[in-house]
């Protein structure tokens, strides 16, 4: 038996080494060593027993790293095609001169304009950035070329009275939430900014005006929402709202756009944050007494990643830089204490017989993995947890490269039944953006500065 062991411990740090580590082999071989190696066996030291961790508990290499993302943009690029195509016969459009109104854009598994897809054209480029791949930065550039060429077309037809219902491109050519603006907007700024595209900015000023001007908002100017209940403010609303703002402050130049997205922040974070916790409640009710606490952890992640994004692009002389940044740190302090044992992070992040979710661990994984190469946070303290959030996230990758575990588009409720049994699908598309992130943010990290393993914990050293 031992030397069945030996044979299979050589394999499996040979595969380790060749970056095919995986579940499958921490639920095989290192449970039969074990099972061998009792606490009453005396022929190696106590604490080099091998354990049984229910994820890879090793650091990943940059190449390691790359694998995972590649599978899921394989994925992607065949699953969410750039093409207009007449309805009644799927032929594929070739030019604006053939459009009538029986056009619609080609179905693939995911819509282009959602604000999902928003958070995935932002992880596209992200992993452009960090790993030098270009197919990362043409999946953004085709997309948004498509929508460049097609929507300004659409819009005059629409704006002529030819269609009679429903058209391609509504939420870009008349969005009227959030959701519609806020993410896509975005990443249509950051693809400006970094000189992917050129023909964006009609587009993104209508985002950015409506966000700006047009979204429902309380008195005091915070966004809100009108359901479920009058005058509600959804967590979510936070990263909706607050990156465009402020990356239309970077594209512009004017401090407004700042100034606002700053007010976000600090005004939903007085109504929401729960300081006993360090975490955020999902839902608020100007007009509701006690408000239950629902800690939803998506949620949680919008609001993290809202001011990650602010903080990118805040200039630091901004009177309001240190109050966003104490926040963050507030709210990462909270998520440190919530992480599961696997890695992951709740569904409800402080109930811990809710069900463990991806997207939410993809979120946290790249946005602390971010604040510890930004320097906002010590990475010896924290760059370990999202290494661990990331190799848990990594197993939830399938052969097809798609994300599971992820839970379904959700709302606001005031119950803990709703969140317990929101489904999770492979078909979910908030999971695919915040693992891009968090991939790219853990490629830029390893890259520069490898973990490493010291008396049997997972490390992180500076140089």
């Amino acid at each position: 038996m031992k030397q069945q062991f030996n044979r299979s411990t050589q394999k499996s740090v040979a595969a380790i080494r060749s970056g095919c580590i995986g579940v499958a082999l921490l639920s095989t071989v290192f449970p039969l060593y074990a099972q061998q190696k009792t606490a009453n066996d005396v022929t190696a030291p106590l604490h080099a027993l091998q354990v049984h961790y229910p994820v890879p508990y090793a650091p990943m290499s940059a190449e390691q790293v790359k694998q995972v993302l590649d599978k899921v943009f394989a994925y992607l690029d065949t699953v969410t095609p750039a093409a207009m195509v007449n309805k009644q016969t799927g032929a594929v459009i070739t030019g604006i001169n053939q459009a009538d109104t029986n056009i619609a854009v080609q179905k693939g598994d995911f819509r282009l304009t959602s604000y999902e897809w928003g958070v995935t054209y932002s992880g596209m480029l992200l992993a452009a950035e960090t790993t030098g791949d270009t197919r990362y930065k043409d999946y953004v550039k085709k997309r948004f070329d498509f929508m460049a060429e097609w929507i300004p077309a659409i819009k005059k037809m629409v704006t002529a009275g030819l269609f009679k219902g429903d058209y391609p491109f509504r939420q870009p050519i008349a969005p009227h939430a959030l959701d519609d603006a806020g993410a896509v907007g975005t990443a249509m700024i950051k693809a400006t900014l970094a000189g992917v595209n050129s023909n964006l900015r009609t587009l993104i000023d209508n985002y950015g005006s409506y966000v700006a001007t047009k979204e429902f908002r309380l008195q005091d100017g915070t966004l809100a929402r009108n359901r479920p209940q009058k005058n509600t403010l959804w967590l979510d609303d936070l990263y909706m709202g607050v990156p465009i703002l402020a990356y239309m402050g970077k594209l512009t130049g004017d401090k407004k756009y700042y100034d606002d997205a700053v007010k976000q922040v600090l005004q939903f974070s007085q109504r929401m944050f729960n300081k006993d916790k360090n975490i955020y409640i999902h839902g608020w009710v100007q007009d509701m007494g006690a408000h239950p606490a629902f800690h939803w952890a998506r949620a949680n992640g919008w609001a993290l990643m809202a001011m990650t994004e602010l903080l990118d692009v805040l200039p630091e002389t901004h009177s309001g830089r240190t109050a966003v940044l104490q926040q963050l740190q507030a709210q990462v302090k909270g998520l440190t204490a919530l992480q599961s044992g696997s890695g992951f992070w709740h569904q409800l992040l402080d109930r811990e017989d809710s069900y463990l979710e991806t997207s939410a661990t993809a979120i946290y994984a790249y946005c602390i993995a971010h604040a510890c190469n930004k320097g906002w946070l010590d990475p010896v303290a924290y760059a370990p947890m999202a290494m661990l959030a990331w190799n848990a996230v990594s197993t939830k990758v399938n052969d097809k490269g798609q994300v599971e575990g992820t839970c379904v588009g959700t709302g606001m409720a005031f119950d803990p039944a709703f969140y317990y049994h929101r489904p999770v699908n492979v078909y979910a598309a908030h999971g695919y953006g915040p693992l891009l992130l968090a991939g790219a943010e853990m490629y830029r990290m390893v890259k520069s500065n490898p973990f490493k393993i010291n008396d049997s914990a997972l490390q992180y050293y500076q140089p």
